[in-house]
Order: structure tokens, then sequence, then C-alpha cells
């Protein structure tokens, strides 16, 4: 939005010259989404407890998170809403990408919402319909594809980037439309279900957007692009103000979220912000890439289906309990540790799929 006023206001000042640099203008969006989500956490926190939508807590769940029942929830809102500020005002709002990112995030965060307020309003503990969340998951998420699809204008834009295969970078055809979408729904509901633990999911959210704005930087640059032998796509330097703009919004949030939290982000965060990490890397052709920075998440759900199979053939569970890190808790490991240790998995993997770009 202040990009048109400035490119307007160069014409009488060279100074706003500088708006046009992507750089500075993460930078703004990045700030921009902090010292709002800073300013506006604290209101939020005492709205939702003036209004008693408090966390739920499974009777069957480790004993250390009865104290958290009654901890505001929802607090996603803060994560969004701080997003969607800092990109309104910082990013080009006729770029195609980040007319797809704000969808991403508006969708999912109220398919979030719906079952927030299903659980924590109406006191229904089964919250939205599991069928019905993936319905319109699945709804959201085939529009993201299709418009995609439809509106490739290079090659580059449906290739398939394998990390460490410098040539190999087949195009999808009507793939990509399976693999945006299979992308977009499983990182949406890998995230969901991390954010377990106070600021378990929100840190690593946090790294994997930091390392996708530099490759979207990257992706958009000619020259760089070309170096690393990745698709070039005009459109992706925006993507960075989408990323830095999560970036501050999630580290807003964790400030509130630390441990011991004061809020969670319930649904409507874990949901859209998994749904935009998937987009983000169908949108610079980096799906591998996601699987690996965003191992911690895989590494939660896998457990679950593991959980669920084992039980469901054997009899026998693998792990005390799943999500996998509350397999831990119930070894004994204090909550912050298994948070800490988890942000540092997270850091290495986000590390070591960054080098992947190089190593090729």
């Amino acid at each position: 939005m202040l990009v048109y006023l400035a490119e307007y206001l160069t014409q009488f000042y060279s100074g706003f010259n500088v708006f046009s640099y992507v750089s500075f203008r993460a930078i703004l969006g990045l700030l921009t989404a902090l010292m709002f989500s800073l300013w506006w956490g604290p209101k939020l926190i005492e709205r939702l407890q003036v209004m008693q939508i408090g966390q739920v807590v499974r009777n069957d769940g480790p004993e250390s998170h009865f104290s958290k029942r009654g901890t505001p929830t929802m607090g996603g809102l803060l994560i969004l809403a701080g997003i969607f500020i800092g990109v309104l005002l910082w990013g080009d709002l006729g770029n195609r990408y980040v007319q797809v990112m704000l969808f991403v995030l508006a969708s999912f965060g109220g398919i979030g919402f719906f079952d927030d307020y299903r659980k924590v309003v109406r006191k229904d503990p089964k919250g939205l319909i599991a069928r019905w969340k993936y319905a319109l998951q699945s709804i959201a998420a085939l529009v993201v594809a299709i418009v995609l699809y439809v509106t490739a204008q290079t090659p580059g834009e449906t290739q398939l980037v394998v990390p460490f295969f410098k040539e190999v970078m087949p195009q999808l055809g009507f793939m990509f439309i399976v693999l945006a979408y299979f992308t977009i729904v499983g990182a949406s509901n890998a995230v969901n279900l991390t954010d377990g633990l106070d600021g378990l999911a929100i840190m690593p959210t946090v790294m994997v957007a930091g390392a996708f704005a530099l490759i979207a930087y990257l992706s958009g640059h000619v020259e760089f692009a070309q170096y690393l032998n990745i698709p070039h796509l005009p459109l992706a330097s925006e993507l960075v103000i989408v990323c830095t703009a999560m970036v501050g919004a999630g580290l807003g949030f964790l400030w509130f979220n630390t441990y011991p939290a004061q809020m969670f982000m319930g649904d409507v965060g874990s949901l859209a912000l998994g749904a935009a990490l998937g987009a983000i890397a169908i949108l610079v052709r980096q799906e591998i890439l996601l699987v690996i920075m965003g191992g911690v998440f895989v590494m939660e759900t896998v457990s679950v289906i593991l959980q669920v199979g084992s039980y469901k053939l054997r009899g026998q569970r693998i792990f005390r309990m799943a999500p996998i890190h509350h397999h831990y808790e119930l070894k004994g490991w204090p909550e912050p540790r298994v948070i800490v240790r988890f942000w540092i998995i997270s850091l290495f993997l986000v590390l070591l799929g960054l080098a992947t770009l190089k190593l090729r």
C-alpha cells in the first residue's frame, strides 16, 4: 500500500526510491509486524480472558499440562493480524504471489478460527468435525494449486527442484496440482500437530520462514538464480516481505507464548502458518526443501502416523504418547528442555536445507 505512495512521491523527492528495494521493505515489514504484535498482545490476552476463551486440555495428556487449562487461546489472531499489516503496508499488493499468500493465510486461518470457536466458545471438545476440517482445507488448497497452475507464465513455475542434484528439475505438468495440494494440506496439519508445548511450533516456523525469505530473494534475482541453478521467478521477490512479516509476527507472539505461556496460538494460528509455509515452498519451487527444513514438523507428524498405525495393526504403541514431544515429556524431560532441544534440531535442519542450495 505504502509502496504506491512512495512511488508517487519519488517524483518530488528521490529519497523515496529507497522503498523500491525489497530488502528495505522486508526489514520494515518485519519490524511493523513485530511492533504491532508486542503492542496488541497484552490487549488481546486481556480481551480473551474477559471472554473466557481458554485452552481445553485433554484429560489423558501429561499431568503437567493440567495447569494450562484456561490459558487464553486463539492467539493466532495476533500473528495473522501482524502478518497482514506488515504485508499490506510494505508489500506489492498487485503481485500475484502476494495475493495467493494472503488468500492462504485468510482461508486456513478462517478454518482454524471456526475450529477454535467451537472448542472454546461453544464448549464442544471435538471442535470442527475432522472430515469437514479436511474438506475445507482441501478446497482451499485445490483453489491455490489450480490457480497457480493455470496462471503459470514461465516453465520454472511448474518445475520440481531436487536438492543435491543440479540438473534434476523435471516439469511436473498436471502433477503440480497434486504436489501443491498435498504440500499445503500436509504442512498445515503438521504445524498443527507440533503446536503442543509453549513456543514449540512458533520458533521452527520463524526459522523456516526466515530461510524462505532468503530463498525467495535469490529466486527473484536473475543472477543469483542462474548461479545457484534454481528457477528464476521474478514475482518471488515480493514473497520476502511475506516471509519477514511472518518472522516479525512470530517473534512478537513468542514474547507471550514462551514458557510459561500467557497465550496459545490455537488452530487459527497453526493451520494458517503451516499452510503458508507450504504455499511459499510451492511458489519458490522448494517443496522437498520444506521437508528438510521443516523436519521437526515432519517428525511430529510421522510419530502420530506410526503410533496410530501400530496400535491398529498390532494393538501396541510405539511411543508413550504421540505426537513425539509428549513422549519425551512422559520420559521425564522438563517442558523447556523438550522445547529448546527441538528448536536446536530445527535450526540445524534449516541450515542444512540452505546448504543444499550450493551443494548441488
